[in-house]
């Protein structure tokens, strides 16, 4: 009745993830997820609907007018924190999930992989074409730790992409993994200016691929309400993050950038989700709202204090909210694509480093 000795000691903020967390029942037939309770999450969708037909809005939520074609709502509660719901067009939605997927994650920008297999050269090619990673040979050292890494990629094993037949030729005598399986456990690939993610800070003596000049103009765009005139927005390094099925990104802050002022622009795609915005630590209780393809988030300023995180993602199709993606990936040359973004979500966080 009282609830458990867990449940006192777990934060505000893990109290809200553990709320919307994916969970399964188990029956004799087949698991079915958990039902949750949404009535608390907050909707832009359905508010920027009700402000464009009778100008009402809820407590504690007010519009700003900006040059986009879209009102940018604010939190009373949350200074420096801004929604933009449908900010992106379907067709650029549909460009980025693809840069996503086929650019982005391209060496030398790095990913969660190369840790362990080192820099992949066409991933999401090598999986629609069901190949395999095989391990050419062993690596001369034992270093294994992401900061060696880092300063190294020597030591790494190398590993190529083969098909099945190669794989099969060379029966048990090296180590091999599916590239279906290595996309579907790609989790951040980062571009721009690379993070080292063993340091927490940027590391400017990295290689990298710089950030598309498109990419940086729209974010330039998306920003320009959060900064006073005159100022423009630099999109200097930007984090990729990739959900699947039961995925979730757990509170923390994006605080190695030098100029909080400056916004992080952070774009969704795919799937629906559940973000989660609270406090300066993780005992203030945060506030949950959906996050839909094309949607914008913007925090700036004391928003930038705040820990936030994506405790769930929506993939069953009364849920997911993706039907006009479905429909301009539904050629067969973007098969693959839509295969992918189906049961996935992808943010795009852009950052001024400087």
């Amino acid at each position: 009745m009282y609830g458990s000795t867990e449940d006192a000691e777990r934060t505000a903020f893990r109290k809200a993830e553990k709320k919307y967390k994916l969970y399964y029942d188990n029956t004799r037939k087949k698991k079915q997820p958990r039902p949750v309770d949404l009535s608390d999450v907050i909707d832009f969708k359905s508010i920027s609907e009700s402000y464009h037909r009778n100008g009402e809005l809820p407590s504690g939520i007010f519009p700003i007018q900006c040059d986009l074609h879209t009102p940018i709502f604010c939190l009373e509660t949350h200074p420096g924190f801004y929604f933009i719901p449908g900010a992106l067009p379907v067709e650029e939605q549909c460009r980025w999930i693809k840069e996503s997927l086929t650019r982005f994650p391209q060496p030398p920008n790095r990913t969660n992989h190369n840790a362990i297999y080192g820099p992949l050269q066409d991933l999401f090619a090598a999986a629609k074409d069901n190949k395999v990673l095989i391990q050419e040979k062993q690596c001369c050292g034992t270093n294994n730790s992401e900061v060696e890494i880092i300063q190294s990629d020597i030591n790494v094993p190398t590993w190529n992409f083969s098909d099945q037949s190669g794989a099969l030729s060379k029966g048990g005598t090296c180590k091999s993994v599916p590239a279906s399986v290595l996309l579907r456990k790609l989790r951040w690939s980062t571009l721009g200016m690379q993070f080292d993610w063993s340091k927490r800070s940027y590391n400017i003596s990295l290689p990298h691929n710089k950030i598309p000049d498109a990419l940086c103009l729209l974010a330039e765009r998306m920003a320009a309400p959060t900064l006073p005139l005159g100022e423009v927005f630099q999109a200097e390094a930007a984090i990729v993050n990739y959900f699947g099925l039961g995925d979730a990104l757990g509170g923390h802050l994006d605080d190695m950038e030098k100029d909080w002022s400056k916004p992080i622009v952070s774009m969704s795609l795919g799937c629906k989700g559940i973000f989660l915005i609270g406090g300066k630590s993780r005992e203030v209780p945060p506030l949950a709202m959906f996050v839909r393809s094309g949607d914008v988030i913007l925090m700036a300023g004391q928003a930038r204090e705040c820990f936030h995180g994506v405790p769930r993602i929506f993939t069953d199709k009364e849920n997911a909210e993706i039907s006009s993606l479905e429909l301009l990936f539904s050629d067969e040359e973007d098969f693959a694509l839509l295969e992918y973004i189906k049961t996935s979500r992808i943010n795009i966080n852009i950052r001024q480093v400087f």
